[in-house]
Parts: C-alpha cells; structure tokens; sequence
C-alpha cells in the first residue's frame, strides 16, 4: 500500500547524484593528496600522517557509500520500504565521514593555538568537533538494523542541533584565524602583506565552503525529513573538509613563489611576517608546517 507513495526522485535519485558528486570530489582530494607527497617531502611525520589518515579515511568512505549505494537501488529494488534499514555500508560511511570532520576541525584548531598561543578558543572548537563527532556515531551503532524513522523522529532536535554547531565551529575556526592574520598585517610590508592577504582569502573560502553545507544540510533535514536529499549531501561534506585541508597545505606553493624575492634588510629590527618556506641557514626564521603566519625579526 505504501509503494505508490515512494518516491524515487526525491529518495534514491537524490542519494544517487550526492553520491555521483562525492566519487567525483574524491579524485579532486586524490590530485591534492598527491601534489602533497610530491611538492612538500620534508614535513614532519605528524603532518604526514594527518595527510595519510585523511585519505585513508575519505578512500575507505567512498568504497562504503558505493556499497550503500548498490545495496539501495540493486539489492533492494522493488522493496522501497526497506530503504528505511541504513545498511551498515552506510553507517560505516557516516562514521568515516565524521572521523574525517573530526581531524580537520582539530588540525585548524591547533592552528588557531599556534597563532595565537591560547587555548581558549581551540578548546571551544574541540568540544564542538566532538559534539559533532561522538552522539551521531553512539546513535547510529545503537539503533542499527533498525528503521531510521526511530532514532530520527527521537533524536531529531539532536541531529538539528549537530549540523549547527558544526556550521558555528567552521565560522569560528576560520573567524579567529582570519583575524589573527589581520592582526599582524600591519607588520609586513610589500609583498608579505599581499601574502597575508591570500592567506586571508583561502581561510575564508574553505571555512565559508563547510559552515554553507552544514547550514543547507540542516535546512533538507528539517525541511526536507522525508526525502534523501540531507543523505545526499552528507556523503558530499566529508570530501569539502579534506580538500579544504589538502588545499591549505598545497598553497604553501604558491606561497613559497611569491617569497623567493630578495628580502629588504631590517636594519632597525623591525618585524616581518614570514610563512613555511625553507630558508637560507643565516637567515633566523622559525619553520611552522601549518601554513600559519609568524612574526620573525630579522638582525643585520
């Protein structure tokens, strides 16, 4: 009696072109990864292994969504009300996809604390990564082989609750960071303040990326509950914060490019504003991985 009342388009044909996206998302993060092991060999172990356990993750998410996917339209074609069991393919999926939200808000956070030297914002920033990590995974791997109208319909101001203060941390990381960058502006001088400027624009772009999709994802889930359409775009998020991360690393490149000018003597002791480039050995300068900014004085 309920299968003239499915849906497909709004149901599986939504899941279908978020997961169309996501595969396609995934060879971007593959390009990006790549140019990271190619262009920067000497990071730290740390670094590398953020990279790596980025990767992993986000490969490991894409072969499960894909599996999520067959088992949807091919195994359970013609039986539309079992597309309200969540396969484990895809709880797994959305355990990967978290996981990956997880290290890439920390990371920034961390950066935060680098810049600044303060852990009064990074820790707000933490406990919301967790808020957005830990309840919807307990959830899930509770109610299990279960019809996702139970755990939806009693956790849905829950569920509302996540997706916003996901959306808070993105602004808040790349607020903070975006002002203490601003803060030191008015250090540098010629090109390092067109450096800054650039480091300004990539952290708003990539802070500006994740919060809108969190934002959008909680209007398809409030307004959209029966639909797949906030499904569809939950498999996407992941691949917007491990290009945002793999996109911050890479632009240490075209940083690099644009401070291998000769550099003007401060023969006062004044302050310049230096970012992760090798330098010269008689040159004082402090190496920082995370593509933050530094003021470094430089000596006659």
């Amino acid at each position: 009696m309920s299968t003239p009342e499915f849906d497909a388009d709004s149901t599986l044909g939504a899941l279908l072109i978020g997961t169309l996206v996501s595969f396609s998302l995934f060879g971007l993060t593959s390009s990006q990864t790549y140019a990271y092991w190619s262009r920067f060999p000497n990071d730290s172990w740390r670094l590398k292994s953020v990279v790596g356990v980025v990767w992993c993750a986000e490969f490991s998410h894409t072969i499960c969504i894909g599996m999520a996917l067959y088992f949807m339209l091919i195994t359970n074609y013609g039986h539309p009300e079992r597309l309200l069991i969540l396969p484990d393919s895809l709880l797994a999926a959305a355990f990967l996809g978290s996981l990956v939200a997880l290290v890439v808000q920390v990371f920034f956070s961390l950066r935060i604390y680098a810049l600044s030297k303060s852990l009064y914002i990074p820790i707000i920033c933490w406990g919301l990564s967790a808020f957005r990590f830990l309840p919807p995974n307990i959830i899930l791997f509770m109610y299990r082989h279960r019809p996702a109208t139970d755990f939806l319909g009693k956790f849905n101001r829950l569920f509302d609750a996540i997706w916003a203060a996901s959306a808070a941390n993105d602004i808040l990381i790349s607020g903070t960071c975006v002002a203490l960058l601003y803060s030191r502006r008015h250090q540098g001088q010629g090109s390092t303040v067109a450096m800054v400027d650039k480091l300004i624009a990539w952290t708003i772009e990539t802070g500006v990326v994740t919060s809108i999709a969190s934002i959008i994802l909680l209007i398809f889930f409030v307004k959209l509950p029966t639909t797949f359409a906030w499904l569809a775009l939950f498999v996407v998020i992941p691949r917007l914060f491990s290009n945002s991360i793999l996109a911050s690393l890479n632009s240490r490149a075209t940083l690099r490019s644009g401070l291998q000018q000769p550099r003007s003597t401060h023969s006062s002791g004044n302050p310049a504003i230096t970012a992760t480039i090798p330098r010269p050995m008689n040159a004082t300068n402090l190496s920082i991985e995370m593509n933050k900014m530094v003021i470094t004085h430089y000596d006659d």
